[in-house]
Protein backbone atom coordinates (compact mmCIF):
# COMPACT_ATOMS: atom_id res chain seq x y z
CA UNK A 1 0.00 0.00 0.00
CA UNK A 2 2.60 2.65 0.84
CA UNK A 3 4.55 1.81 -1.78
CA UNK A 4 1.98 3.08 -4.67
CA UNK A 5 2.25 6.09 -2.36
CA UNK A 6 6.16 6.66 -2.98
CA UNK A 7 5.44 8.67 -6.25
CA UNK A 8 2.77 11.14 -4.75
CA UNK A 9 5.23 11.51 -1.41
CA UNK A 10 7.85 12.85 -3.86
CA UNK A 11 4.70 15.44 -5.15
CA UNK A 12 3.83 16.07 -1.79
CA UNK A 13 7.30 17.21 -1.34
CA UNK A 14 7.59 19.12 -4.68
CA UNK A 15 4.51 20.68 -3.72
CA UNK A 16 4.46 21.48 -0.22
CA UNK A 17 5.84 24.33 2.26
CA UNK A 18 5.24 26.66 4.50
CA UNK A 19 4.84 30.41 5.60
CA UNK A 20 8.43 30.41 6.36
CA UNK A 21 9.93 32.28 2.86
CA UNK A 22 13.87 32.14 1.43
CA UNK A 23 14.32 36.14 -0.21
CA UNK A 24 14.24 34.82 -3.99
CA UNK A 25 17.95 36.11 -4.23
CA UNK A 26 18.16 33.52 -1.50
CA UNK A 27 17.81 30.77 -4.23
CA UNK A 28 19.44 30.24 -8.06
CA UNK A 29 17.35 32.49 -10.18
CA UNK A 30 16.23 28.88 -11.66
CA UNK A 31 14.76 27.89 -8.47
CA UNK A 32 13.60 31.62 -7.51
CA UNK A 33 10.08 30.29 -8.49
CA UNK A 34 10.09 27.73 -5.20
CA UNK A 35 10.90 30.16 -2.93
CA UNK A 36 7.03 30.24 -1.54
CA UNK A 37 7.21 26.56 -0.84
CA UNK A 38 10.03 26.04 1.33
CA UNK A 39 8.81 25.58 5.31
CA UNK A 40 6.47 22.73 6.38
CA UNK A 41 2.99 21.27 5.30
CA UNK A 42 0.92 18.08 6.15
CA UNK A 43 -1.73 16.25 4.35
CA UNK A 44 -4.15 13.43 5.80
CA UNK A 45 -5.75 11.23 3.86
CA UNK A 46 -7.97 8.48 3.57
CA UNK A 47 -6.96 5.34 2.02
CA UNK A 48 -9.52 3.31 -0.36
CA UNK A 49 -8.52 -0.22 0.80
CA UNK A 50 -9.61 0.50 4.29
CA UNK A 51 -5.79 0.97 5.71
CA UNK A 52 -5.48 3.69 8.03
CA UNK A 53 -5.20 7.28 7.10
CA UNK A 54 -2.28 8.70 6.04
CA UNK A 55 -0.39 11.74 7.55
CA UNK A 56 2.06 13.13 5.20
CA UNK A 57 4.58 15.51 6.80
CA UNK A 58 6.99 17.37 4.23
CA UNK A 59 9.53 20.35 4.59
CA UNK A 60 11.18 22.07 2.19
CA UNK A 61 14.57 24.01 2.59
CA UNK A 62 17.17 25.72 0.35
CA UNK A 63 20.28 23.96 -0.05
CA UNK A 64 23.59 24.35 -1.06
CA UNK A 65 23.63 27.77 -1.48
CA UNK A 66 20.94 27.90 -2.59
CA UNK A 67 21.73 25.74 -6.09
CA UNK A 68 19.04 23.31 -4.43
CA UNK A 69 16.19 22.67 -2.90
CA UNK A 70 16.24 19.64 -0.01
CA UNK A 71 12.60 17.65 0.46
CA UNK A 72 11.88 15.73 3.52
CA UNK A 73 8.79 13.61 3.90
CA UNK A 74 7.48 10.90 6.48
CA UNK A 75 4.37 9.12 6.30
CA UNK A 76 2.61 8.40 9.40
CA UNK A 77 5.56 9.59 12.02
CA UNK A 78 8.19 7.82 9.78
CA UNK A 79 6.56 4.39 8.34
CA UNK A 80 7.92 5.38 5.18
CA UNK A 81 9.68 8.70 4.31
CA UNK A 82 12.25 10.07 1.25
CA UNK A 83 14.33 12.66 0.34
CA UNK A 84 14.80 14.93 -2.81
CA UNK A 85 17.57 17.04 -4.15
CA UNK A 86 15.98 19.62 -6.49
CA UNK A 87 17.94 21.58 -9.00
CA UNK A 88 19.04 23.06 -12.08
CA UNK A 89 20.81 21.05 -14.67
CA UNK A 90 22.73 23.04 -17.13
CA UNK A 91 23.22 20.29 -19.52
CA UNK A 92 19.78 19.63 -19.55
CA UNK A 93 18.71 23.11 -19.14
CA UNK A 94 15.60 22.41 -17.21
CA UNK A 95 14.35 21.68 -13.09
CA UNK A 96 15.75 17.71 -12.44
CA UNK A 97 15.11 16.46 -8.92
CA UNK A 98 15.92 12.84 -7.29
CA UNK A 99 13.73 11.57 -4.82
CA UNK A 100 15.63 8.25 -2.96
CA UNK A 101 12.98 6.35 -0.14
CA UNK A 102 13.24 4.14 2.88
CA UNK A 103 11.88 1.60 1.03
CA UNK A 104 14.32 1.06 -1.13
CA UNK A 105 13.59 2.31 -4.65
CA UNK A 106 14.22 6.21 -6.11
CA UNK A 107 13.32 7.91 -8.87
CA UNK A 108 14.08 10.94 -10.64
CA UNK A 109 12.77 13.50 -13.24
CA UNK A 110 12.10 16.86 -14.09
CA UNK A 111 9.97 19.75 -13.42
CA UNK A 112 8.21 22.01 -16.13
CA UNK A 113 7.00 25.31 -14.32
CA UNK A 114 3.80 26.94 -15.58
CA UNK A 115 3.50 29.76 -13.78
CA UNK A 116 4.21 30.94 -10.48
CA UNK A 117 1.93 28.97 -8.89
CA UNK A 118 2.22 26.10 -10.76
CA UNK A 119 4.21 23.51 -12.09
CA UNK A 120 4.13 19.80 -13.40
CA UNK A 121 6.29 17.02 -12.25
CA UNK A 122 7.16 14.07 -14.37
CA UNK A 123 9.07 10.79 -12.84
CA UNK A 124 10.79 7.89 -13.74
CA UNK A 125 10.49 5.27 -11.02
CA UNK A 126 13.10 2.38 -10.42
CA UNK A 127 12.57 -0.51 -8.20
CA UNK A 128 9.05 -0.34 -7.27
CA UNK A 129 7.38 -3.16 -6.21
CA UNK A 130 3.59 -2.25 -7.60
CA UNK A 131 4.48 -1.68 -11.18
CA UNK A 132 4.74 1.62 -11.29
CA UNK A 133 7.21 2.89 -13.87
CA UNK A 134 5.96 6.90 -13.92
CA UNK A 135 4.61 9.53 -12.60
CA UNK A 136 3.26 12.91 -13.56
CA UNK A 137 1.75 15.52 -11.07
CA UNK A 138 0.73 18.87 -10.97
CA UNK A 139 1.04 21.02 -7.91
CA UNK A 140 -0.97 24.19 -7.49
CA UNK A 141 0.41 27.03 -4.70
CA UNK A 142 -2.73 28.51 -3.46
CA UNK A 143 -3.16 31.89 -0.59
CA UNK A 144 -2.65 28.89 2.30
CA UNK A 145 -2.45 25.31 0.65
CA UNK A 146 -0.72 23.40 -2.24
CA UNK A 147 -3.05 20.98 -4.06
CA UNK A 148 -1.36 18.23 -5.73
CA UNK A 149 -2.99 15.80 -8.32
CA UNK A 150 -1.51 12.55 -9.02
CA UNK A 151 -1.08 10.22 -11.41
CA UNK A 152 0.28 6.81 -11.89
CA UNK A 153 1.46 4.89 -15.18
CA UNK A 154 1.09 1.03 -13.01
CA UNK A 155 1.54 -2.23 -14.96
CA UNK A 156 1.19 0.22 -18.33
CA UNK A 157 -1.85 2.29 -18.05
CA UNK A 158 -2.56 5.76 -16.32
CA UNK A 159 -4.85 5.76 -12.91
CA UNK A 160 -6.77 8.16 -12.30
CA UNK A 161 -5.59 11.34 -10.96
CA UNK A 162 -5.61 11.63 -6.83
CA UNK A 163 -5.81 14.96 -5.33
CA UNK A 164 -4.00 15.83 -1.85
CA UNK A 165 -4.23 19.42 0.00
CA UNK A 166 -1.51 20.20 2.00
CA UNK A 167 -1.42 22.83 4.62
CA UNK A 168 1.08 24.89 6.73
CA UNK A 169 2.32 22.33 9.71
CA UNK A 170 4.33 22.96 12.86
CA UNK A 171 4.59 19.05 12.96
CA UNK A 172 8.41 17.86 12.46
CA UNK A 173 9.24 15.04 9.23
CA UNK A 174 10.05 12.15 11.43
CA UNK A 175 12.63 8.95 10.25
CA UNK A 176 13.07 6.06 12.45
Amino acid sequence: MYKILIPLLLLSQLAVTNVVQAKPADLSPQLQVFANYLGTWEARFEMMDGNPAVVDVTTWVRALNGKAIRTLHSINEGMYGGESLIFWDKAQQKIVFYYFTTADFFTHGHIEIIDDYNFVAYEDVSGSEDGITQVKSTSTLTKKNIVVSTAYLQNGKWTEPEVRTYKPSEKQVIFK
